[in-house]
């Protein structure tokens, strides 16, 4: 390959990978505002904010659903395991407002 094809296949191969990460960013917003109405629902209730039993189920179906698409099944969890971090402190700031409420 000439430094112009190797060029252009880097751009290409990078516009790809951009385009990824928009949608990667677009579904975690939507998955955040349904966790955020999760929340509501789990204060209006009572409910903990964390529900470690489902988020053990949810490691799990993740770990395989990334082997069955060959990405290392641990750095898939490590991802789940972040985000669900995320929600649960939201999850806490929501009941926290709804007691001070």
């Amino acid at each position: 390959m000439t430094a112009d094809e190797v060029r252009a296949e880097l751009d290409s191969l990078r516009g790809s990978i951009d385009n990824m990460d928009s949608a990667i960013v677009h579904l975690l917003a939507e998955r955040f505002k349904v966790t955020q109405r999760v929340g509501e629902l789990k204060a209006h209730h009572g409910l903990p904010p964390a529900d470690p039993a489902r988020e053990q189920r949810q490691i799990e179906r993740l770990r395989a659903l990334a082997a069955d698409a060959r990405l290392d099944p641990e750095f898939a969890e490590k991802f789940l395991t972040f985000i669900v971090s995320e929600v649960v402190r939201h999850h806490e700031r929501i009941a926290a407002e709804r007691d001070r409420a």
